[in-house]
């Protein structure tokens, strides 16, 4: 017996016909197309640097000290592979990430679970703004905030000082750096996150928690089964995006302590860039630097986003 295929077939549009179709949406998205085309993959072509002794000063035209900088191949990348400050640069750039994965990236789903489980409206829209408030802050204000709280002349230590008990000043202790830093990206960035969690509880079909109350499950059970599960795939999407972005902890938030903690506790890949090869001008230094960076990152985009087709899951594109 034949089976029919019952799907439904439209008839191919020809590619003129579509262009007309949508000239106006096209147009629309030209300034933006512009937009990452001169910022984004124009400025990619620079990175030839990284293959050349570049030098700057051998032309006022960028382009033409390009052309007239000595190729030397590889040897660059090896100055960066062979510098033991840059790999110290990498395990610093790694503790951050993990830490920040483990002590980070719970805090907005928890916070959207208990955001979610308000039943007043008004207070829901208050929490919701109040959480979402600092990521709008910049880092200095953010930096600022904590040194006033947590630094040697913040409010604690002074409190501690009038009762009789020495000061601390949290913003200047290496060993306790790290986690002043997940705390600076908790406070600010958990928000955004809550509103992406918010708007994928937002789809759960309230059908299957009524049906899940109606089997006897209770506020726990219902979360564990029907909750959660509706956040797999959001959850899946921004681990991969987390990974890719494993070796860009933050810059600027680095940059502006580094200095009160010193290079040894702060320095991280994006900082040792500027440090080491934009600040002494060796460009093409800073640019094998910042490739081996891309390269890396992008294989653990891929990495992570195998694991979440092997959890059957989309990621960051499909199969």
């Amino acid at each position: 017996m034949k089976t029919h295929d019952t799907t439904d077939r439209r008839p191919r549009i020809p590619l003129g016909r579509r262009l007309r179709r949508d000239r106006t949406l096209l147009l629309m998205t030209v300034p933006a197309l512009l937009l990452v085309l001169v910022f984004h993959y124009v400025p990619i072509l620079g990175n030839v640097v990284a293959f050349q002794d570049y030098d700057p000063y051998v032309s006022t035209n960028g382009v033409t000290a390009i052309l007239e900088s000595p190729w030397v191949g590889l040897a660059q990348f090896d100055r960066v592979l062979s510098d033991p400050a840059f790999w110290a640069a990498v395990e610093n750039t790694l503790v951050f990430f993990l830490l920040q994965l483990v002590l980070f990236f719970p805090v907005p789903i928890a916070l959207a679970l208990l955001v979610h489980s308000l039943l007043r409206p008004r207070v829901r829209a208050f929490v919701q703004a109040v959480l979402y408030l600092p990521h709008f802050f910049s880092w200095v204000i953010v930096i600022t905030v904590f040194q006033q709280i947590f630094g040697g002349a913040g409010i604690i230590a002074q409190t501690l000082r009038e009762h009789g008990h020495e000061g601390f000043d949290l913003m200047t202790d290496p060993a306790l750096f790290k986690f002043l830093v997940t705390a600076e990206g908790i406070w600010k960035d958990a928000g955004w996150g809550v509103i992406v969690f918010l708007a994928a509880l937002a789809a759960v079909d309230h059908a299957l928690y009524e049906a899940a109350a109606m089997d006897g499950a209770d506020r726990w059970r219902r979360m564990w089964h029907v909750t959660l599960p509706a956040l797999r795939p959001v959850v899946a999407l921004l681990l991969v995006l987390r990974v890719g972005d494993a070796l860009t902890v933050g810059f600027e938030q680095l940059l502006l302590q580094r200095d009160a903690v010193g290079p040894g506790a702060a320095e991280v890949l994006d900082t040792f860039v500027w440090w080491t090869g934009l600040r002494s001008q060796d460009f093409s230094y800073a640019a094998a630097a910042g490739l081996i960076k891309g390269i890396v990152g992008l294989a653990l985009v891929l990495t992570a986003n195998k694991a979440a087709h092997l959890m059957g899951e989309q990621g960051v594109y499909r199969k």
